[in-house]
């Protein structure tokens, strides 16, 4: 039976499947873009990522999986001081990680000896076992909540590594920053929340660089599966600096202010339709056909209402669940 995108996409939730719905919506020149937009340095390239120098010491990978390669789907990083080396999230598959790795290890001489995770969706948590390859044995840092949603939720794709790594993580607290001293430059691991039930965003003061997580995404309308609107809300609205920032989204380019400034925008827009479709009494379907952004917010990848109006729906169901409670 042939099954049409948008049921596959109300089927499969994840935001896996959200990017590979992405990937038929997006002109290609759209795809090019995003894959050559650069705010640093390029210091490696391959079909599914770019690594980006953007700070000394600091590296962020920009996965670009709308080509189709599905090794990496989220972005990540790399931060380095003297004593020890910090790898960003644990990608879709083992060998998204271990590039990464062995990114880590050319760049810095040294493998990984920390690695973060900022939810546990498994486009940035299923390959952190890889991290463990070759003797090596990092401490992976996760909260509580990450830790038992990725054992119990990210089954697919297998890798008999992934449980013992997850299951071995060091508990970051759920009300408080975590900070972690790489020798010269200290860390701050901070809890959020609004995109998943236990997100976290990864900090450094000087330079002023925020690894997000899927609290943000960038030129790309944001799966909402999991979300609490206002929390993440909230949430990017606290992740603003007053001055000059580096963000690394979950998902997309690198972003400066002006784009979280635009982002919250869109964010704005959704509360908009939704607070007014659930008092009227539409329903998420027929209120997410009438979605327009307006040109003041610029263009976002999910914008053909052909292929994308379910997003657009969990978007407002997304609203109309927190409404209703």
């Amino acid at each position: 039976m042939t099954v049409s995108r948008r049921t596959f996409i109300t089927r499969h939730v994840s935001c896996a499947c959200h990017l590979a719905l992405a990937a038929s919506a997006m002109p290609l020149v759209a795809r090019r873009a995003w894959a050559a937009e650069s705010l640093g340095t390029m210091v490696a390239k391959e079909d599914f990522a770019t690594l980006q120098k953007i700070s000394d010491g600091v590296w962020a990978l920009v996965s670009t999986p709308l080509t189709g390669n599905r090794t990496t789907l989220s972005n990540g990083g790399i931060i380095a001081g003297r004593d020890g080396v910090l790898a960003i999230e644990g990608f879709q598959t083992p060998e998204g990680a271990r590039w990464l790795a062995d990114k880590a290890k050319e760049l810095t001489g040294r493998w990984p000896t920390h690695v973060a995770l900022t939810h546990y969706h498994s486009d940035h948590a299923n390959g952190v076992g890889a991290y463990f390859a070759d003797g090596h044995h990092p401490v992976v840092r996760a909260t509580a909540r990450t830790r038992d949603l990725a054992l119990e939720r990210n089954t697919t794709p297998p890798d008999p590594s992934r449980a013992p790594a997850v299951n071995g993580a060091v508990l970051l607290a759920a009300d408080a920053p975590t900070t972690l001293d790489l020798g010269g430059r200290v860390v701050r691991l901070i809890p959020r929340g609004g995109h998943t039930e236990s997100d976290v965003s990864i900090e450094l003061d000087d330079p002023s660089i925020v690894f997000c997580g899927d609290l943000v995404w960038n030129n790309m309308f944001p799966n909402f599966v999991d979300t609490v609107p206002t929390q993440m809300i909230s949430s990017v609205r606290a992740l603003k600096r007053a001055k000059n920032t580096i963000y690394v989204s979950g998902h997309g380019p690198l972003a400066q202010p002006a784009d979280i400034d635009r982002y919250l925008a869109m964010h704005e827009e959704v509360e908009k339709l939704a607070r007014k479709s659930h008092a009227a009494g539409i329903s998420a379907v027929d209120a997410a056909k009438t979605f327009v952004l307006p040109e003041s917010v610029g263009p976002w990848g999910l914008s053909n209402p052909a292929n994308t109006v379910v997003f657009h729906q969990r978007a407002l169901e997304a609203w109309y669940k927190e409404l209703k409670a």
